[in-house]
């Protein structure tokens, strides 16, 4: 029973991926869409990056900022 279940699952969620990759496939210019924070144009209007981006930039300042104490 449970055996039946598991592989009735897996071919739903197989059919599922097959139905999404179409789309993608089949149009001229198909991709998939991007998620990230950094992809979205409301989200750069407003200057809120992914938590990598932050970092880097926060990284960044802590640097020029222990350069310039140093001079």
């Amino acid at each position: 029973m449970t055996g039946k279940v598991i592989l009735l699952s897996m071919g739903l969620m197989a059919i599922v991926f097959v139905l999404m990759a179409i789309k993608t496939l089949l149009k001229k210019h198909g991709s998939f869409p991007n998620l990230h924070i950094g992809g979205n144009p409301e989200m750069k209007k407003r200057g809120i990056h992914c938590a990598q981006t932050t970092d880097k930039l926060e990284y960044n300042d802590k640097r020029n900022i222990n350069d310039m104490e140093k001079k």
